[in-house]
């Protein structure tokens, strides 16, 4: 989403999506918070909730569901809680890993960094 959509968008819709909450209540949510759907939507639905349970029937990253719907992250975050908070979606964090795993150099990722930048 670019900067100039956001600054496009509409505050009143974003206050109507959200209820009039600014911040969302679980703090347990990151951007890297793979989100799954537990179910399908269901008739009376806020349609931005419908969506996230379709696009997340896979586990889905919070910024991807934030960058496909076209919204904030943190408007998404609170609809998210919502879906969180009746069960339909559930949320997990990516696993770290572990401690013993060999990561590669510093160097190689620099080379990795410049290869992608000539793309």
């Amino acid at each position: 989403m670019s900067r100039e959509h956001l600054h496009r968008e509409d505050p009143d819709r974003l206050y109507t999506v959200t209820g009039g909450r600014s911040r969302a209540n679980e703090s347990a949510l990151d951007l890297v918070t793979l989100i799954v759907s537990e179910g399908d939507p269901v008739p009376g639905m806020q349609s931005e909730h419908v969506k996230i349970l379709r696009l997340c029937r896979l586990p889905t990253a919070m910024v991807e569901v934030a960058s496909e719907l076209g919204l904030p992250v943190s408007v998404v975050k609170i609809l998210l809680c919502d879906l969180l908070d009746t069960g339909r979606v559930t949320a997990r964090h990516p696993s770290p890993a572990p401690a013993d795993t060999d990561l590669p150099d510093l160097e190689t990722l620099k080379q990795v960094l410049v290869g992608l930048q000539k793309l």
